[in-house]
């Protein structure tokens, strides 16, 4: 179950006129490399344990571990090239990321933004460091290059839990912040923007040792480029210290969650998922430009925004539906150049028949990939639906609008999503810089 498929895999991609003793031996080696690397949450879960560690329990990998794909197959392929038995030669990095690919194209748009933040790597500041899925996620990061994780909390505990789940803290910096020197300056940092707010500096020193306010003020200082947090906090207990330390960016005046929904053939973003519980036509319009210039800038994808209603351009007047008017008239005015209309029914949106035939003085030139939904409710219920029963790989939730990078993960997140979360943090914060920069 482990050889024979992936052998042949790698056998067929190079066009080997034979199985030789080379590649056989190229599998068995990758099977022993791969059998002492950390195994993924996913695995684990398949086959009901809570834990699975090389040792007397566990030689080899599990079958359905979805590595031993990225792992043999590669490895007989370069075997049956350097043992001169292959018909085609290949780049082994290009062929792993296709194989990648056949795993499920959430997989794919991943790697091509963990290919973009291996390009400048970004340090990355979790506050929850001593919790075992943060350790295995920087471990996963720090080996791609994808960021340079910053851990806080106590460092003997830190690497206590780590030494418990086999991870190796090399290249991964820790950062205890009570005992950190910068603590009376953050302490009047945070004091001189919210003392307006209620906060006293002796309430300030307090809350400087936090490591979620420790963080966020090691951002605003420079001394990280990212926050990710939030993997054992409730979602509006991540969101408040982000907010008064950090806050919206100039010009705007509201956040907003947005979900990446990854179906086999295209890619939806919906916004607003997770902050804004019912946003006036203001607050949608700013949700709609800050959604579309994250899809743009970050993302490098043409954003088609549509605002979703169960009113087509007028057909109901109600005021519901009368919000998203306005927001789209909001949106017209500010950003004439963007592919934005609304009121629309969510089939209008994405069925390109019904919008082009039925609505052809539409400013959208094809069916939308950006849906601006009219309520917390509405959003949040179609992602999760989307996600559950739907088909479609939910990455996110990705905070958009703030004035530096930091993004708050649903609580319960694995390693997978906290991966895939800081991924997209350090492409965020390479945007930031540049737009800084300049």
């Amino acid at each position: 179950m482990l050889g024979f498929p992936f052998i042949f895999r790698g056998a067929l991609d190079v066009r080997a006129k034979k199985i030789n003793e080379a590649m056989e031996m190229a599998a068995t080696r990758a099977l022993a490399a791969l059998a002492r690397e950390e195994v993924p949450d996913s695995v684990m879960r398949a086959y009901g344990l809570e834990r699975l560690r090389f040792g007397a329990d566990y030689l080899i990998p599990k079958p359905f571990d979805p590595r031993v794909l990225l792992w043999v197959a590669p490895a007989v392929a370069w075997a049956a090239v350097g043992s001169g038995v292959a018909g085609r030669v290949i780049d082994v990095d290009e062929y792993r990321a296709q194989l990648d690919a056949r795993l499920g194209r959430a997989r794919e748009v991943m790697r091509g933004l963990s290919s973009r933040a291996q390009q400048e790597s970004q340090r990355i500041v979790f506050p929850e460091g001593e919790d075992p899925r943060i350790l295995k996620a920087a471990r996963i990061l720090a080996d791609d290059g994808a960021a340079e994780p910053i851990l806080l909390g106590d460092p003997d505990a830190i690497r206590r839990e780590a030494d418990d789940a086999g991870v190796t803290l090399e290249d991964i910096t820790l950062a205890n912040p009570r005992g950190s020197v910068h603590l009376e300056t953050f302490a009047q940092e945070l004091w001189e923007r919210r003392r307006r707010k209620g906060i006293t500096l002796r309430e300030a020193r307090a809350r400087v040792l936090d490591p979620m306010y420790h963080a966020l003020l090691m951002l605003r200082a420079g001394q990280a480029d990212a926050v990710v947090a939030g993997v054992d906090m409730y979602y509006p207990d991540a969101m408040r210290p982000a907010l008064e330390v950090i806050g919206a960016e100039p010009g705007r005046h509201h956040v907003s969650g947005i979900y990446m929904l990854v179906l086999p053939q295209q890619t939806f973003f919906f916004a607003d998922c997770t902050v804004n519980i019912d946003p006036d036509a203001e607050t949608l319009a700013e949700i709609g430009s800050a959604t579309a210039e994250f899809v743009w800038r970050r993302l490098g994808i043409e954003p088609r925004v549509a605002l979703l209603s169960f009113s087509n351009f007028g057909s109901v007047r109600h005021p519901f539906a009368d919000k998203v008017q306005r927001a789209v008239a909001l949106l017209h005015e500010r950003e004439p150049a963007l592919q934005a209309d609304g009121e629309m029914q969510a089939d209008t949106a994405v069925v390109e028949r019904i919008l082009t035939k039925t609505y052809p003085f539409s400013k959208l030139r094809g069916p939308a990939n950006v849906l601006i939904f009219p309520n917390l409710d509405a959003a949040n219920i179609s992602y999760k639906l989307l996600d559950r029963i739907g088909g479609a790989e939910a990455i996110g939730p990705i905070l958009v609008g703030m004035a530096q990078p930091v993004h708050v993960l649903q609580r319960g997140s694995e390693v997978n999503d906290i991966v895939n979360m800081a991924v997209i943090a350090a492409v965020d914060a390479q945007e930031h810089g540049r737009r800084s920069r300049a």
